[in-house]
């Protein structure tokens, strides 16, 4: 199969290990980078861009180096999604605050031929809402819904103080998302 410069993929973002299921599905151009895909996921899964991150594909590891931390990691900036993913159902992963391990699968779900009108990056479906920074990860955060949600918990009350009370995991506003993903420039359209 000859593949375009450019395509339109359709991925599917699924952070793993948490229930309720909490998902985005994005149209977006193969062109796209990992720094873009990034800040891509960041709007998409409502987190804040306060913690490093990386994405691991091919065995190898990418982010925004720092020598501080040797140079085991490759620079995202300028690797192309479309360098990496390259068949439908082809999947790599992106980490997101490294301490608390947020791991999220970003799986090609479809190669759709590229309309400049389309190339988004556009979110076409989802579910659920992201947890709250610094809840400790996917298994603390199963404990920290269950302090929330139930009133009669010993913890309840300091969960709501923590995040207010309008946390709602099941929150999926795809209006918003799109609305803020439209503020994005866009250097590869």
């Amino acid at each position: 199969m000859q593949r375009n410069l450019r395509d339109l993929y359709q991925i599917k973002i699924s952070l793993k290990d948490v229930k309720p299921p909490v998902w985005r599905r994005l149209l977006l151009s193969s062109s796209t980078d990992l720094a873009e895909l990034h800040r891509i996921i960041q709007i998409a899964m409502g987190w804040s861009d306060s913690y490093l991150h990386q994405f691991t594909a091919d065995h190898q590891q990418f982010g925004v180096p720092d020598t501080e931390f040797g140079n085991s990691i490759n620079p995202e900036r300028g690797k192309r999604i479309g360098s990496l993913l390259k068949h439908e159902n082809q999947w790599m992963t992106y980490e997101y605050d490294c301490g608390d391990g947020w791991e999220h699968i970003v799986t090609l779900e479809k190669i759709l031929p590229y309309q400049p009108a389309e190339a988004g990056p556009n979110c076409i479906d989802g579910r659920g809402g992201a947890p709250p920074e610094d809840v400790g990860g996917a298994w603390d955060y199963q404990e920290f819904l269950e302090a929330y949600t139930d009133q009669g918990h010993p913890d309840h009350q300091e969960k709501v103080d923590w995040v207010g009370d309008q946390f709602d995991p099941d929150h999926f506003d795809i209006a918003d998302i799109n609305s803020k993903l439209k503020k994005i420039p866009k250097t590869f359209v």
